[in-house]
């Protein structure tokens, strides 16, 4: 396996490995997630929706093929983590805990950036030239 090769496996095992667990803590109710959800400010069932989605995520980024569902996955987990950064900041956390979630959201860039072929999505060009071109 090639270095990028490495490099993409590492930052998505990691990207799945956080949040699967997390996305876990979350759906089964466990009270550090729950604490750390209100301290937001945000309902208590809110965990087990986001934990739900975390789970279906980081499914996603590790399945074969699939590249749309991995589009949408990595999206969920950007406007997760840019969330997560702004609503600590917004409550008034520490600077740690706003940073944490912008390392995470790093993670998850470079998995994205670094993923083969296999796993990109293929935008069809839908220029009038391509067009033609399809049809002749």
């Amino acid at each position: 396996m090639n270095p990028r090769g490495i490099a993409y496996w590492v930052a998505t095992v990691l990207t799945a490995f956080v949040f699967l667990s997390g996305g876990v803590m979350q759906s089964i109710g466990a009270a550090p997630a729950v604490l750390g959800i209100t301290e937001l400010g945000y309902p208590a069932y809110f965990a087990t929706i986001l934990g739900v989605w975390k789970i279906l995520g980081a499914l996603v980024v590790l399945a074969p093929r699939c590249p749309l569902l991995k589009e949408w996955a990595y999206a969920g987990m950007a406007f997760n983590m840019t969330s997560a950064a702004a609503s600590h900041a917004a409550v008034g956390h520490p600077t740690a805990k706003v940073i944490t979630p912008l390392v995470i959201l790093g993670i998850v860039a470079a998995s994205w950036a670094l993923r083969p072929a296999s796993r990109r999505l293929s935008i069809v060009s839908t220029t009038p030239a391509t067009i033609l071109e399809a049809a002749a």
